[in-house]
């Protein structure tokens, strides 16, 4: 018997009789299988290929490095990743409106010099990485490997040829749009708003998408409307992933997937990203959005598509969040970081799911998909 089972029967005689024997019993053989699912998660993550398909980390790092810090991934994020048990973290470079449209490009490129220092300062820790097979070389050094992708396409305005020039710095997916209008495409928003019409890809962002193909980078639809969805689908028939976007069915939010859409990705051999953001895995207006709220997506996009669809793609923003006004809150992670991501594992466990779809879901389809990709 564990420690913590044996203080949960101490707790149990200090407290006063108020259940059935029954109840008590059926209490802590239910605490039981959970401690018991959570080790098993703890386990797979231990032996498996584990990423996340969406974090903004180089932005924070920029942030903080411009207040003079330095080692910023070593000592703020590294210990947290290998709590988790992480191999694979893919970075935005995510723009701030306040940025734009001037400083699109010094951003970006800010984020990327940010990341090159980074490994400098921490040799041997993580890597940039530009296909599966460096990414697989990082990981049997011991090392972090960080692939680069576009959180929208404002860093390269409407220019072309800066496409391929981020190509060489290493940058390998290409998200369409944030949730805001650019060169190439129309965001959605997160809550209903009052605008004009909606577009879908412009004649600059099918080319830039044309281009992007040719230079071996993949596509990511999360943040893009329902039109600019349906023209990536109808003009490009090849895999594409929904890095952090939930299931709408479940979420009616417009950040959220449609069942039709989930269908289609998977029919290209794509995968969808489970995001902890709690205004797009369940009702914060209603309950505390945990992980078996985000467990019902991933159920979902199962039933819609089939266990090789979701990943994580967890977009953890609560460092930046502003919790200090007054409450209800709606907008937090469900998931308190990557050591607390083994209690969605243990969750999938509980609900029967085997290791193997499992593995797929917390690293497997992901790599699969990039190896689909970018090689």
């Amino acid at each position: 018997m564990t420690e913590e089972m044996q203080n949960i029967e101490m707790n149990d005689k200090e407290t006063p009789d108020t259940e059935t024997p029954d109840a008590r019993s059926q209490d802590i053989e239910q605490q039981h299988a959970r401690m018991q699912f959570l080790d098993k998660a703890k386990k797979l993550h231990e032996w498996c290929f584990v990423a996340d398909g969406h974090n903004d980390l180089l932005p924070r790092v920029l942030f903080k490095r411009a207040k003079g810090r330095t080692k910023v991934i070593e000592q703020d994020y590294l210990p947290l990743f290998r709590e988790g048990r992480v191999n694979l973290v893919v970075s935005s470079l995510f723009i701030g409106d306040e940025y734009l449209p001037e400083m699109g490009l010094r951003r970006a490129l800010g984020c990327i010099s940010a990341l090159r220092a980074e490994m400098e300062e921490s040799p041997g820790l993580f890597s940039l990485c530009r296909n599966t097979a460096e990414i697989e070389a990082a990981n049997e050094r011991g090392e972090l490997a960080i692939l680069l992708s576009f959180e929208g396409l404002e860093p390269i305005g409407n220019d072309l040829s800066l496409l391929g020039i981020f190509h060489e710095l290493g940058v390998r997916g290409v998200g369409i749009a944030w949730s805001r209008r650019n060169y190439a495409a129309d965001g959605c928003s997160f809550s209903p708003v009052r605008e004009g019409r909606k577009g879908g890809l412009t004649e600059f962002g099918v080319r830039v998408l044309e281009e992007a193909l040719r230079l071996g980078m993949y596509l990511d639809i999360s943040h893009l409307n329902d039109e600019g969805v349906e023209d990536v689908f109808s003009l490009f028939d090849v895999p594409v992933t929904a890095s952090h976007s939930n299931c709408r069915a479940l979420t009616p939010v417009m950040r959220n997937l449609t069942d039709e859409q989930t269908a289609q990705l998977a029919a290209r051999g794509g995968v969808q990203g489970l995001n902890v953001c709690s205004a797009f895995a369940g009702n914060p207006d209603e309950k505390q959005v945990d992980e078996k709220d985000l467990a019902d997506h991933a159920d979902h996009i199962v039933r819609t598509a089939g266990p090789g669809v979701p990943v994580f793609g967890f977009d953890f923003c609560d460092e930046f969040r502003d919790f200090s006004g007054p409450g209800p809150h709606r907008y937090y992670d469900c998931i308190s970081g990557y050591p607390k991501s083994f209690g969605l594992t243990a969750e999938l466990l509980s609900r029967g799911y085997p290791s193997d779809q499992i593995a797929g879901i917390i690293g497997g389809n992901l790599l699969r998909f990039l190896k689909s990709t970018i090689g």
